[in-house]
């Protein structure tokens, strides 16, 4: 029998039994209950009660919330959240915010009663009470509160838990302080227990307060956002949630973890595993879904999991957030569940941050930012007891800004329906982020090699797919994907598909697994993925395409074709006319993601995610598969030409029309950086996107696998071999075409920051010594030709000095202030 089998009966035997398996829970406290003046049913009688999974006394005219506990020892689930919040995307304290969910329990130690998180990392899953003991006692818990009992009655104990809700639970000072907006605390005569809103429910207890955070309030992102950034005054939910039940045989059960599966995993450390086996468990994160009929090919279900969309989301975004997350049910239905998922409009009345409810929150910022989905899990198990989604307001606005830069659809003879195909354009994307967000709380992972199969995943990142129509326009009619793709259905299926238990249901999934790899299905995610030097060459955030250089090009073309078509028609009426600058960002940086696809040939190799019983059975493959030399080359001659002037230069149409901001209005983030005060600043611009391109080229990590590549086959090209190619386009080309306006100047600005970032790079300290030497070779070598090539007029100052910049640093790299690289302005979250 597998060590999966073996784990679940024995973990679910052991919770059967009364004990949490857990290091948290701790003997009670001996003694007798301390006397009291009063009994519980003395000190509530005049309180508002509310029954439930604890029973709730409001107190209203004291401002107060009373709690009746009765189970000590036993475990449950806290975690807290904003109802309402912040407003910074930046601070990242967003409106319906879930925080940690934490299992804890209450334990009487004379006349107080504590509540103590248990440490739910370490275990023994064991119906050795010893071993168990063992565990607990090595690791600590946590004591988060404790308070005076002020009545007991049938082993129940009263207590005023109005201090506990008083502090700060959800991180709200911490978060303010990682960013850097100062020190802030609760200031308790600016805070209250809203004993008025407290719930108390069978399963769950809502307790809420109004918090208030006193700080020096000069943090630029309080500022920006606050009434007043010394008193930020918040609301702090506290749930408290039973946990599920749990079948000792049959029924659901929770499943093993597998890297392809495609999901999220829950994991802790059992040290009642067999020595040969990992004390490393892993289960998959996934919501409890129980066929009504086992045996049935396709069965209803006992409880449908049910997503409701907030009502503060307005048309018609509020029905393509619906449409959008309703993209699951297919999937479900395709796994063998019918009528299993659904997604409405949030109950007029119903309290959205109740947590029984799966809920998809449409969040107001100051700025635009991510969404993100949040699956709130039972840490024994992986079962996820709520899925919070949070969707930010200001994404939709990008997406009509970057339709709107490439239509320019409000000049005098645009169409009319240009300005209809931008909205259809951003009401598309809200779909697919609806399903994505959702998909998070369903328990699947980011999959960010499903773009090489198309519309392969809503839980891939997606690139607008672009292009030119038979008229050479630009054709965004089909800019994103409707519904869920092929890895949608592999991961439902995997995931929640009932396949009975044991071997049988080890078996099935091995079959899934194989059959998903037999289809060509990649999987590649966040850890391999999100660094700028990351080598996997499918795992690609905000790409389309199954070939990365075709899809360079493609875009490229569209890039062209936008920035000579540029003018005053992609701003409506009404806006400022140095609103130009900022939709200009999107089209002259429109490459930049897959630039990043272009870097990741080059160093690159692919590699899956299995297991040693996969990769045995044929099911999947070990080690990394380098990318083909020639392909290499390529993406290293794609990407050095972005460094050229023919390529950074603008157009005098675009140049032409940028305007400084209007009066009362300013630039930010949005925009590009100007040294040239009010007026757009064209060498700076050219500065950025040269910097866009050699943050890829030259990532220490990318350098340090082109140096191995070539020492283990030296087909593939190496370092020097790169770094010539980089210097023959920038420093070493021939003269630039006297067309290009300003293109000399252009190209200067872009020779200087490919030296800024060859210095950077030598000065990062993250190069083998062996790559270093090269590297540093390789810039003598420039600053050597670069003597002996003095140039005439402007572009010979440039390059005396910088030959005396790299020489200074190879002398004497203390004695040079290097130049930081030029910011990009944000392009994510789109």
């Amino acid at each position: 029998m597998s060590r999966a089998s073996l784990a679940r009966p024995l973990l679910l035997a052991v919770l059967m039994a009364g004990a949490t398996g857990f290091a948290g829970a701790a003997p009670s406290a001996a003694g007798a209950a301390p006397a009291a003046a009063k009994s519980l049913a003395d000190l509530t009688r005049a309180l508002q009660p509310q029954p439930g999974f604890i029973d709730v006394w409001r107190d209203v005219d004291k401002g107060r919330v009373l709690l009746a506990v009765g189970a000590l020892e036993q475990p449950f689930m806290l975690v807290s959240s904003l109802p309402y919040a912040l407003g910074s995307n930046d601070v990242g304290l967003d409106r319906g915010q879930a925080g940690e969910m934490r299992m804890v329990h209450f334990e009487r130690h004379g006349a107080r009663l504590f509540l103590v998180q248990d440490n739910t990392n370490y275990t023994a899953v064991s119906q050795d009470r010893d071993e168990r003991a063992a565990v607990r006692e090595s690791f600590s818990n946590s004591v988060l509160w404790a308070g005076e009992i002020l009545a007991s009655d049938n082993d129940r104990y009263l207590v005023d838990f109005s201090s506990f809700l008083l502090a700060d639970h959800h991180g709200i000072a911490g978060s303010l302080a990682r960013t850097r907006q100062g020190t802030y605390a609760v200031d308790p005569a600016r805070s209250a227990v809203l004993a008025a809103e407290a719930k108390a429910f069978p399963d769950n207890v809502e307790l809420e307060a109004l918090l208030t955070f006193a700080g020096p309030g000069q943090g630029e992102y309080v500022r920006q956002v606050a009434a007043d950034p010394a008193s930020l005054s918040m609301r702090q939910r506290i749930s408290m949630v039973r946990l599920p039940r749990l079948e000792a045989a049959g029924g659901w059960h929770p499943r093993p973890y597998h890297p392809y599966s495609g999901g999220f995993d829950s994991s802790y450390f059992d040290y009642a595993t067999p020595m040969s086996d990992s004390i490393d468990v892993h289960w998959q994160v996934r919501h409890r879904l129980e066929k009504t009929d086992p045996s049935a090919t396709v069965s209803t279900v006992k409880k449908p999991i049910v997503y409701y969309v907030d009502r503060g989301a307005p048309e018609p975004i509020r029905s393509a957030l619906i449409a959008g997350a309703s993209w699951w049910a297919s999937a479900f239905e395709k796994a063998g569940f019918k009528d299993a998922y659904r997604v409405e409009l949030l109950p007029e009345g119903v309290d959205a941050q109740d947590i029984r409810y799966n809920v998809i929150s449409w969040v107001h910022r100051a700025t635009r930012g991510w969404s993100y989905g949040n699956a709130l899990t039972d840490p024994r198990t992986g079962q996820i007891l709520r899925g919070a989604v949070t969707l930010g307001s200001q994404r939709v606005r990008q997406d009509i800004l970057i339709a709107e830069s490439l239509l320019a659809p409000y000049g005098k003879n645009a169409p009319a329906d240009k300005h209809q195909l931008a909205e259809e354009m951003a009401l598309a994307r809200v779909r697919q982020l609806a399903a994505h967000e959702v998909g998070h709380t369903l328990g699947f992972a980011h999959n960010f090699a499903a773009s090489r199969m198309g519309n392969g995943s809503v839980m891939d990142y997606p690139h607008p797919i672009l292009a030119l129509n038979d008229k050479g326009e630009v054709d965004l009619s089909n800019a994103y994907g409707v519904g869920v793709g092929p890895w949608d259905d592999y991961i439902v299926n995997y995931i929640y598909g009932d396949f009975g238990g044991g071997q049988q249901e080890q078996a099935a999934l091995a079959k899934l697994r194989a059959a998903a790899r037999a289809a060509g299905l990649l999987y590649s995610s966040d850890q391999d993925d999100r660094a700028p030097g990351a080598s996997h060459p499918d795992g690609l955030l905000w790409d389309f395409g199954p070939d990365t250089l075709k899809t360079w090009d493609q875009l490229g073309a569209v890039r062209q074709r936008a920035l000579q078509t540029f003018s005053t028609a992609v701003l409506p009426d009404a806006r400022q006319i140095g609103e130009l600058e900022a939709r200009l960002v999107p089209v002259y940086l429109l490459q930049r993601y897959q630039g990043e696809a272009v870097a990741r040939l080059i160093g690159g190799g692919d590699f899956d995610y299995t297991s040693a019983g996969d990769v045995r059975a044929g099911a999947g493959r070990a080690g990394i598969r380098s990318t083909p030399a020639d392909v290499q080359r390529q993406a290293i001659n794609r990407l050095t030409d972005s460094l050229r002037a023919e390529y950074l230069t603008l157009p005098p149409n675009v140049l032409d029309v940028l305007t400084p901001p209007a009066a009362g209005y300013a630039r930010n983030r949005e925009y590009f950086a100007t040294k040239m005060g009010s007026v757009f600043d064209a060498l700076s611009i050219a500065e950025t996107g040269a910097a866009q391109s050699t943050g890829f080229l030259l990532d220490p990590g990318r350098i340090n696998r082109v140096a191995w590549q070539h020492a283990r086959d030296s087909k593939q090209p190496g370092v020097q071999e790169l770094l010539s190619v980089l210097l023959q386009k920038t420093w070493k080309r021939a003269p630039v075409p006297a067309a290009l306006t300003g293109g000399e100047a252009v190209q200067l600005a872009a020779d200087w920051v490919v030296v800024d970032s060859l210095l950077n790079l030598l000065d990062g300290g993250q190069l083998h010594p062996q790559v270093a030497a090269e590297v540093r070779e390789a810039v003598r070598e420039l600053a050597q030709w670069l003597q002996k090539n003095p140039a005439q007029g402007v572009a010979a100052g440039s390059r005396r000095q910088a030959a005396e910049l790299i020489m200074a640093y190879l002398t004497d790299p203390r004695s040079v202030k290097l130049r930081p690289l030029p910011v990009v302005p944000p392009g994510a979250p789109i």
